[in-house]
């Protein structure tokens, strides 16, 4: 016992050791911070927190809070925005955390491309506040996945990481392998949205060992942006047409150009 207790306190000296030699920095400003995933106050007041009102259905914001108060993200009016009364969607709620602008993008992508995961600490109690009406019903919790050839690329998949800590916290069952992508789809960036619409069709499968068991479960899909929808809608749609009773989606970000 003492062994191990020497062992364990050598190993916290040199943890202490390195954070004084190289200390945690924000990710968004440099700036020094207590643990690494930490927000520096300049970080947390450059972000723009999604709050109500927003529709009821895709979460868009009819106004933008801005200065980092989310206090009433959770908690949306039924109302809908003109796409969701256009067109009824394959999900029953999406909700983000941010607006995605500036500051969140330079975030997301240090989590996305940066090799930065440890943000995934940074990140899950947020997703866990947004998130807490769908996740409270949820059975599983579902990341979209990458094609097998992007994934080799990036070397992981940034919405497993973040599905797998959720499902961690609220008592959902992590499920990683539920979608997978059959078909290698190029980026969207420069699309519009029918393009992008056009370009996910039949990209997504339900894996065939959850053709049963997917009957009748509540599920929460992740990912990292909502930009038009249409990823996440390609995916939403293939879990219900193989026999979700019901789908959220829950994102870190949601692009808030006016519809």
């Amino acid at each position: 016992m003492n062994y191990k207790k020497s062992v364990l306190e050598r190993c916290q000296g040199a943890l202490r050791l390195v954070d004084w030699i190289l200390p945690p920095r924000c990710p968004l400003t440099g700036q020094v911070v207590e643990v690494n995933g930490a927000l520096s106050v300049e970080a947390w007041r450059a972000l723009t927190f999604i709050s109500s009102p927003f529709c009821s259905c895709c979460g868009f914001p009819f106004e933008i809070a801005s200065g980092g108060d989310f206090s009433d993200a959770g908690e949306a009016k039924e109302e809908l925005c003109g796409p969701c009364l256009a067109e009824v969607k394959p999900y029953a709620q999406a909700r983000s955390i941010f607006a995605y602008d500036d500051a969140s993008r330079d975030l997301i992508l240090a989590f996305k491309h940066g090799d930065q995961i440890h943000l995934t600490e940074t990140f899950t109690p947020l997703l866990l506040r947004v998130g807490a009406e769908m996740l409270s019903q949820a059975d599983w919790i579902v990341p979209v996945p990458l094609h097998r050839v992007r994934l080799i690329k990036r070397r992981y998949n940034q919405a497993a990481l973040l599905a797998k800590k959720i499902a961690e916290n609220c008592g959902a069952v992590y499920q990683a392998a539920v979608l997978k992508r059959v078909r290698s789809t190029p980026p969207q960036g420069h699309m519009g949205t029918k393009e992008r619409h056009d370009n996910v069709r039949g990209a997504f499968e339900v894996h065939s060992d959850f053709r049963e068991l997917i009957v009748g479960k509540n599920i929460v899909l992740v990912d990292d942006v909502f930009t038009t929808g249409a990823t996440l809608e390609a995916c939403c749609r293939e879990l219900v047409n193989s026999g979700a009773q019901n789908v959220s989606v829950l994102t870190l970000a949601r692009v808030v150009k006016p519809h």
